[in-house]
């Protein structure tokens, strides 16, 4: 998995950008920015997680992606001056650095290495979004299920007694939303994994006991 946006940015760099900002924490479902909405900031993510999702005409939640420490989030807009694509909320409470556009195009102007960083953020991010669609397309539930849970333990599982464990609130409708299914598609997928002896679930913890077959789940 590729380090996230902060992390690739030389200790000059990083330190540099975050003087541009200001601190500002957000409570667990605070929303950072709203789809459609007009472009002003770019925020850093310093702790905490965030989900970025769009809504459906019908009022539904279609889950893009979750955000982690080190993460930017609002930087395509601020680099095409279009409106927020998605909406952000916390999934958990977040410290951030939000950094206003103007400030945030001239650093990239002035700091070479950085610019080809967030290009290189930008084009892993659209290679994982077509990654989706095929996935769509040719896994079925358990197979999605298996996939973001890998994911998820690939980027913020911690090792356990037990395999790794994912430490997250993530709601199933969440997990659904992510995954193209229904919640009882999920609820079904989960129970698939239980039973064979992949997973362990308790309130908002996912334990992988055997990443291999969870992968092996995943094709």
């Amino acid at each position: 998995m590729a380090r996230e946006f902060l992390d690739q940015l030389t200790a000059d760099d990083r330190a540099a950008l975050l003087a541009l900002g200001r601190l500002r924490r957000w409570p667990c479902g605070a929303t950072l920015f709203g789809e459609g909405d007009r472009s002003t900031t770019v925020v850093l993510v310093i702790s905490g997680r965030a989900k970025v999702f769009s809504l459906t005409d019908q009022g539904g939640e279609v889950l893009l992606a979750i955000r982690g420490p080190g993460a930017v989030v609002g930087e395509m807009s601020a680099l095409d001056g279009a409106p927020r694509c998605a909406s952000v909320a916390a999934l958990e409470p977040l410290e951030t650095v939000v950094v206003p556009v103007r400030d945030f195009r001239d650093f990239l102007t002035t700091h070479p290495d950085a610019a080809v960083c967030i290009l290189q953020l930008i084009v892993a991010r659209l290679r994982d979004a077509d990654r989706k669609r095929i996935e769509f397309g040719t896994y079925d539930s358990l197979g999605r299920v298996a996939l973001r849970l890998a994911e998820l333990a690939d980027r913020f599982g911690q090792t356990a007694e037990r395999g790794v464990r994912i430490t997250l609130p993530l709601t199933q409708e969440e997990l659904a939303a992510w995954t193209g299914s229904s919640r009882e598609s999920v609820t079904k997928a989960l129970r698939t994994l239980r039973r064979h002896g992949v997973i362990e679930t308790s309130r908002r913890s996912v334990a992988v006991l055997d990443v291999d077959e969870l992968r092996a789940r995943a094709r």
